[in-house]
C-alpha cells in the first residue's frame, strides 16, 4: 500500500512551522521547540512525521557544525562501558590479561590489541572495532 503525503495538509504545516536553515542560537532554540512540539504528540500524521524529519535534519546539520561530538578513543569507549556496567579493573582480569595489563590498558599506558579488542567485544557484547 502506497500512502502519499497530502500536499495541502503538508503545505499548511510548513506555513505554520516555517522550517529554514538554522543560522544562530535563536533559530536553534526555535527548531528545538518545533521538534519538541511534534515529538510530544501521541500520534503523528504522515505530514507531521515528514515535518519532524525535516526539523531533525536541520537540527542535526547545525549541531554537527557547532556542537561536534569528538571521536571517542578506544580507551574512552572502554571506560564508558565500565562505568555504565559499574565494573572495576579487577572485573576485566582474565578477559584481556593480568591485573597489570588491565591497569595499563585502562589507564592508557598500553594500546588495546586486536585479540583484546575481540575479547572486550565479546565481553561487552559490542563490535570489537570500537576498541581499535
Amino acid at each position: 500500500m502506497n500512502i502519499a503525503i497530502q500536499r495541502t495538509a503538508y503545505g499548511q504545516l510548513l506555513a505554520k512551522s516555517q522550517p529554514k536553515p538554522i543560522l544562530n542560537e535563536e533559530d536553534y532554540d526555535l527548531a528545538l521547540a518545533e521538534l519538541g512540539s511534534l515529538m510530544s504528540q501521541e500520534e503523528l500524521t504522515l505530514e507531521e512525521e515528514t515535518l519532524l524529519s525535516l526539523w531533525g535534519l536541520l537540527i542535526e546539520e547545525y549541531e554537527s557544525k557547532y556542537y561536534p561530538i569528538p571521536e571517542a578513543t578506544p580507551q574512552d569507549v572502554l571506560l564508558h562501558l565500565m562505568e555504565v556496567r559499574e565494573l572495576k579493573q579487577a572485573d576485566l582480569v582474565g578477559v584481556i590479561g593480568s591485573k597489570g595489563v588491565v591497569s595499563e590498558v585502562v589507564n592508557g599506558k598500553r594500546a588495546i590489541s586486536k585479540a583484546q579488542a575481540n575479547a572486550l567485544g565479546e565481553f561487552f557484547n559490542v563490535n570489537p572495532s570500537v576498541f581499535i
